[in-house]
């Protein structure tokens, strides 16, 4: 393993130890209404009327809800969709902070807030039962806060829909009755509604509402409006072709008699027999348009108009987090190429409020999809990714149950069950480690460490031969697929849990720790290689079928596999393929690992055509088109394009130096490029015979190491090469 410097310990712990500055003492006052204060699926619209004298250079609001809100000033989209799901901490919730100045303008103004409050729990949220709204800005020259003084009512417009969304989503699907609406009450300072607001009989900080978490990911990137290309009909549908899998919050703007029903919907309402996201419009009669606030996700959306109902336009504005697809790659296998590109999207595709398995069916922050997710992003996307996987993984320590148990997903309001395995992956090698290395930021450690070593140290026990008790867990799951050898699976993970726990351990001066995990790995893989290491390979007693090639896989990316082992795994990796996409990821790295990168890429030409559809954007969450089609942790390929076909891997936090040490495999030309926290890298390749032709620019303020024509390293300082190698 890399060892952390002296410079580089006083520098990551550090960046550790600074805190900001604490927010002033809260003004405002939750703000609500009486006989919505439980209700499912309510919304409720506030209304300010602020005069200002003269306008501040700066007012920088905190805003708080259960569960989201939309922010207007003087008729002005300030925040569309803010909030976060609650949970930073059982109880707890978030607040954003949005600098309003810009919009407010001596004189009246008119502030207007829409709250949509879930009102029911789901695998991503956790109700507090009061449908609540905090805002709260502070300057020496003016104060804006919740109180009894701002109007407020409930928008009867927003309705249930009939059809509703399956358990794990806190998200109502909507029916908006336009018969209801209040034309103007958001724009229009002449256009006062009725009712005032409650004001909550609970301070904020306190329960229900929990303490309050400054946002740590950004807001939103919104489009304006956008024009659909041409409509494919068929009978009453209206479908449009969108230019990928994305979140979207479709529009239109109709003629019709009063009482029709619209229903609009994608190709992903209905995922795996469960119901997803829709919504469904009840005209008024005239002239009108509307914008569904509710997201939902597809490639296609769908449209389906009664008769007597004329479409006069239609569009969408798409939303997502807040980071750019900034990576690249391309190379002479046209497979190849399709994958990346739909892996990238993907993984954009399941990022919103915490990663997500899939953006339909759950939104859910399971774990084991996360571990692989963080690491996709180090190399497709920008550095704004890295604050999603920081903010998940405080979220996966900080609901560490009273027994010391880690679950996921998390924030939950109606799941608290622990996945062994995946937790394992999460706070190991390929999760916290992974996070913390590739970003350079250590700032996670002295919050993370003591619930990581309770986990490790008091909830798993270990044998006579110093190798973990199988636990089960609430869910005995370590991978989807049948011939799992799950007793062979459990030590490697145990074992590169141990291995980041030891990193940790001395990076915060625990040399006890260090020393204890390290002696434990020792005796754990000697263990291993002799109780488990057969003439077929790595097997456990209780096993009865093939052997497993996950097992394999673990044993060599974790390292208690030596090379004299190779030549009987790589027979077990020929003769078995049980992995599927969550684990597949590992027998890809330990087939490069070896040092056969062409049978990874044989490997990939046999499964991945079996998540990739044309016309679909994004990856499937099974082989052979099996369950959501929108499963980021089936992209973790592209880790293997970069690291080991590609071979660019960090050697100290960050990328500060990083080593370039290709296995191109049957590929002849390859072009790829990361943005890294030390800049952005670029490398071309181009094969022939034995030898590779590199162009390589290495960013300014780093070191890279690249293997010599006579099989030495060389380091290059910042610049543009051209090389051969």
């Amino acid at each position: 393993m890399h060892r952390i410097t002296a410079a580089v310990l006083s520098f990551v712990l550090g960046a550790a130890l600074c805190q900001a500055a604490p927010d002033a003492e809260w003004k405002g006052k939750w703000i609500g209404k009486e006989y919505t204060k439980c209700a499912t699926n309510t919304w409720i619209a506030f209304r300010k009327e602020v005069k200002v004298d003269k306008v501040p250079a700066k007012l920088e609001a905190r805003i708080a809800a259960d569960s989201k809100y939309w922010l207007w000033i003087n008729g002005e989209t300030v925040v569309f969709e803010g909030g976060l799901k609650r949970g930073p901490a059982p109880g707890d919730g978030y607040y954003d902070k949005v600098d309003i100045a810009p919009f407010l303008k001596e004189g009246d103004n008119l502030i207007a807030v829409l709250l949509w409050h879930f009102g029911q729990v789901g695998f991503s949220h956790q109700n507090s039962g009061s449908a609540a709204f905090l805002f709260d800005a502070q300057s020496p020259e003016l104060e804006i806060y919740s109180d009894r003084s701002w109007q407020g009512t409930a928008h009867l417009a927003y309705e249930s829909k009939e059809e509703q969304t399956n358990y794990r989503l806190p998200e109502s699907s909507i029916r908006f009755d336009a018969r209801k609406d209040m034309p103007g009450w958001n724009t229009d300072i002449r256009r006062a509604i009725k009712g005032k607001a409650l004001v909550h009989p609970f301070a904020p900080g306190k329960a229900p509402l929990g303490a309050l978490v400054e946002r740590p990911i950004p807001m939103w990137k919104v489009s304006g409006l956008k024009e659909y290309g041409e409509p494919v009909r068929s009978g009453d549908t209206l479908k449009f072709r969108m230019p990928h899998n994305g979140h979207y919050h479709p529009y239109f703007k109709v003629e019709a008699p009063s009482g029709k029903v619209i229903r609009y919907e994608t190709d992903h309402e209905n995922v795996d027999g469960v119901k997803c996201v829709s919504g469904e419009y009840v005209t008024r009669s005239g002239v009108q348009e509307y914008l569904s606030l509710p997201w939902m996700n597809g490639d296609w959306m769908y449209y389906i108009i009664p008769e007597g109902v004329k479409v006069l336009k239609t569009g969408y504005v798409e939303s997502s987090y807040d980071a750019e697809i900034s990576g690249s790659f391309s190379c002479d296998d046209p497979l190849l190429d399709d994958y990346w590109q739909k892996a990238a999207r993907t993984l954009l595709v399941c990022m919103r409020d915490t990663y997500y398995d899939c953006p339909d069916r759950e939104r859910a922050q399971w774990w084991g999809d996360e571990v692989n997710e963080l690491g996709m992003a180090f190399h497709a996307l920008d550095r704004k990714a890295d604050a999603l996987a920081f903010k998940g993984a405080r979220e996966l320590v900080n609901w560490q149950r009273a027994d010391g148990v880690l679950f996921a997903p998390i924030p939950a309001g109606n799941w608290s069950k622990e996945l062994p395995m995946q937790t394992l992956a999460s706070i190991g090698w390929y999760g916290f480690r992974t996070l913390s290395w590739y970003s350079g930021d250590f700032s996670l450690l002295p919050e993370i460490y003591g619930p990581v070593h309770r986990y490790l140290h008091e909830v798993w026990k270990l044998d006579a031969d110093g190798l973990p008790i199988y636990r089960g867990g609430d869910w005995d799951w370590p991978d989807a697929g049948e011939n799992q050898d799950k007793y062979a699976q459990l030590p490697p993970w145990y074992y590169l849990a141990l291995k980041a726990e030891a990193e940790f351990a001395r990076m915060l001066g625990k040399e006890a720790d260090a020393a204890e995990d390290e002696a434990m790995m020792a005796r754990l893989a000697e263990s291993y290689n002799r109780l488990y290491w057969t003439e077929d390979g790595y097997r456990s007693a209780e096993n009865q079928g093939p052997t497993d090639d996950r097992a394999q896989a673990l044993a060599v990316v974790s390292g208690i596999a030596g090379a004299d082992k190779y030549p009987t795994i790589l027979k077990v990796f020929g003769e078995q393929a049980h992995a599927t996409t969550y684990m597949f990821k590992y027998v890809l790295e330990a087939l490069c690992e070896m040092g056969h990168p062409e049978l990874a890429i044989e490997r990939m030409h046999r499964f991945y055509p079996t998540i990739m559809r044309d016309g679909v954007t994004t990856l499937w969450e099974h082989w052979n088109f099996d369950g959501s089609c929108n499963h980021a942790w089936s992209g973790s390929g592209i880790i293997i394009l970069n690291e080991e076909i590609a071979g660019i891997k960090p050697t100290s936090p960050g990328y500060r130096t990083f080593s370039v040490k290709p296995q191109m495999g049957t590929l002849k030309k390859l072009e790829t490029s990361l943005d890294t926290a030390s800049g952005k890298i670029s490398l071309k390749l181009e094969k022939k015979g034995r030898r590779i032709r590199m162009h390589l620019v290495v960013p300014e303020g780093t070191k890279a190491e690249v293997p010599s024509s006579k099989r030495k390293t060389r380091l290059l300082e910042a610049g543009e090469y051209d090389l051969t190698i």
